[in-house]
């Protein structure tokens, strides 16, 4: 449960408004957002679980003594990792002006080791971090090294128990990209779209260590794990170069696609336009997402 806050929105005589940018009672901040997923149930707060949201917004509050409710970049799932995370949040101007330079320290304080904030800044009040990210970007990090992750590695990186072909998979991801209907790859969800621009999708190898990297406007639910599901079947063998591409006509989730441990994947930045073009983006993301 929450703390009970000291002060909420009417205690402090503001109203339950946008934030604005003319000094009124509001004010919009960006948190950045670095957490371990392993003991986490995900982004989204649940009842009598550990989740990124409940945990940060208990710290927010406890330090802020007034509700506070995020909206997040990308809901990762449970034990998905982030090391460039995005949230927003509405405060108290006159608690911003209180806490701004002590913040991010009060909140290391109170959080729980596996989740940080390493900066909180005032945003623009059209900025939204879920509607007006133009991209975001992944890392799955996996090994077929025999002796498997390294040892200081081994949260953010899965051992694969079989020789990878990655010259394969590289090959596998060319017609995957561009603009596509990604039913195949995702779990739905009741009103969403599961259209999506894949921007990049590469397979790089290092020695035992392979990083696929996935950036897309946006993606849906277990869509980068189920791609890299796909590309693994390849990279075994198992299925030809042309598999994961030819997914893509079907409109409802594909069986046959393995969804890979959740604990390999990383969220690691979102990009966001200039602040001049903040409002027309969420507009139009918000028309295709809604």
């Amino acid at each position: 449960m929450r703390p009970t806050p000291s002060k909420t929105l009417k205690d402090l005589h503001v109203p339950d408004e946008p934030a604005t940018d003319d000094g009124g009672g509001l004010v919009r901040l960006r948190l950045d957002v670095s957490y371990d997923g392993t003991a986490l149930h995900g982004w989204a707060r649940q009842p009598d679980e550990r989740t990124v949201q409940g945990d940060l917004e208990r710290a927010l509050s406890t330090v802020l003594r007034t509700d506070v409710d995020l909206t997040v970049a990308g809901r990762t799932d449970a034990g998905v990792h982030a090391t460039g995370q995005v949230a927003h949040c509405d405060v108290p101007r006159e608690l911003w002006q209180e806490q701004e330079h002590r913040l991010v320290r009060r909140l290391r304080g109170v959080l729980p080791p596996d989740i940080a904030v390493p900066a909180v800044t005032k945003a623009h009040p059209d900025f939204d971090a879920r509607f007006s990210a133009l991209g975001r970007h992944y890392v799955y990090r996996l090994t077929d090294d025999p002796a498997g992750p390294a040892p200081l590695r081994r949260a953010d990186t899965v051992g694969w128990p079989r020789t990878l072909n990655s010259e394969d998979m590289a090959l596998a991801t060319g017609l995957l990209l561009g603009e596509h209907d990604f039913a195949a790859f995702c779990r739905r969800r009741e009103g969403a779209t599961t259209i999506r621009t894949l921007l990049a999708l590469d397979v790089v190898r290092s020695g035992g260590l392979i990083e696929v990297r996935a950036s897309a406007d946006a993606f849906c639910h277990s869509m980068v794990r189920s791609l890299v599901g796909s590309l693994l079947a390849v990279g075994e063998g198992r299925r030809p170069l042309e598999w994961p591409a030819g997914l893509l006509p079907r409109t409802e989730r594909a069986s046959d696609v393995p969804v890979a441990p959740a604990h390999g994947l990383t969220l690691v930045a979102v990009d966001y336009p200039a602040e001049h073009d903040l409002a027309a983006r969420t507009l139009v993301t918000r028309a295709r997402r809604g």
